[in-house]
């Protein structure tokens, strides 16, 4: 924006400088005629109107550098426009394809989630009301992880390893007994690998 603001304000000036120039010209030419006409007759205004036809073409000529000078600053503002508009592009670009992307990777969790939700509920049909019941009130209590695995003896929701006594308790228990670690109240889960 600060360079289109530039280049536009550049614009102005070389149009400025370009209407100075024409008028300086347009003076120098009409006295150049009276000269030339014949129609100043007196040494006096004579000498006045040259004198003022060689100011009028020194200052046309500052007022031309002047242009030129402008000129060159618009055209290096036109290239900094040229170039920012070009790494504006690039940007978008790359942040056209990022939100691509992050779209695809919302719908693709947004199918893995509707399919492990459809999952969840056919597995939480199967599983006693009183212990779905316990598990979603822990879930809600512990972050989201109602029940974690015992694994070589330490509880995976706390991490904590379990104390000689509630190991023998566990092992103690019917397999179908619902099991609680001591230290975070999760229901742990007792596979092979739980070192009981």
């Amino acid at each position: 924006m600060a360079a289109q603001t530039e280049e536009s304000d550049c614009a102005r000036e070389q149009t400025k400088a370009e209407q100075d120039v024409d008028q300086v010209r347009q003076r120098a030419t009409r006295d150049q005629q009276r000269l030339d006409s014949g129609a100043v007759t007196s040494p006096k205004d004579l000498s006045n109107l040259q004198h003022e036809i060689a100011s009028l073409a020194k200052r046309q000529g500052d007022l031309e550098d002047v242009v030129l000078e402008v000129m060159e600053r618009r055209e290096a503002a036109q290239e900094r426009v040229n170039e920012l508009t070009g790494r504006v592009a690039s940007v978008q670009s790359k942040i056209d394809d990022a939100t691509g992307r992050r779209d695809a990777a919302f719908e693709e969790i947004d199918g893995e989630a509707a399919s492990v939700t459809k999952e969840r509920e056919v597995i939480a049909a199967s599983v006693p009301a009183d212990l779905l019941k316990l598990y979603d009130k822990l879930r809600a209590q512990q972050g989201g992880i109602g029940a974690a695995k015992l694994y070589a003896r330490t509880c995976q929701g706390c991490r904590q390893e379990l104390a000689i006594t509630e190991l023998n308790e566990i092992r103690a228990a019917a397999p179908d007994t619902v099991v609680r670690c001591e230290n975070c109240r999760r229901i742990l889960v007792r596979t092979a690998e739980s070192g009981l």
